[in-house]
């Protein structure tokens, strides 16, 4: 498994309305990340401050060219230190990696997808619970 090449799939996929936001993660920012929290709506994440609606997109997801691969776009997140827990503890299990189409994927984690998910978890420790 590789890290993360900020393909973008995992943001695009779950920015539309996919995503909540834990109750510590609505607390902080209406403390002390009110920019952030100004998109919040009766709880729920991505919703335009000025519409009131529903986005399509996160607000704080940036494409890029990639400095290693003109041809290739990548993705940051301009909230990257303060997202929400399901942007920080993604990807929970190979399983939905295999189903986003997840680009840390290397072949023999197909092979051997318990393993993969060690991995996973090992390299995730610092954002999320180990899956197991």
């Amino acid at each position: 498994m590789q890290e993360c090449n900020s393909c973008g799939k995992c943001c695009i996929k779950y920015s539309d309305g996919d995503l909540s936001a834990s109750d510590e993660d609505l607390e902080m920012w209406n403390l002390f990340q009110p920019d952030i929290a100004e998109y919040v709506k009766n709880g729920l994440i991505w919703f335009s401050p000025q519409m009131g609606k529903q986005l399509n997109l996160c607000p704080f997801l940036r494409k890029t060219k990639n400095p290693e691969q003109p041809q290739k776009v990548m993705y940051t997140c301009d909230i990257y230190y303060d997202r929400p827990e399901d942007c920080r503890f993604y990807p929970v299990t190979v399983k939905q990696m295999i189903s986003d189409e997840c680009e840390m994927l290397e072949a023999g984690d197909l092979t051997d997808p318990n393993q993969a998910q060690k991995v996973l978890d090992k390299l995730l420790e610092d954002s999320r619970p180990s899956f197991d």
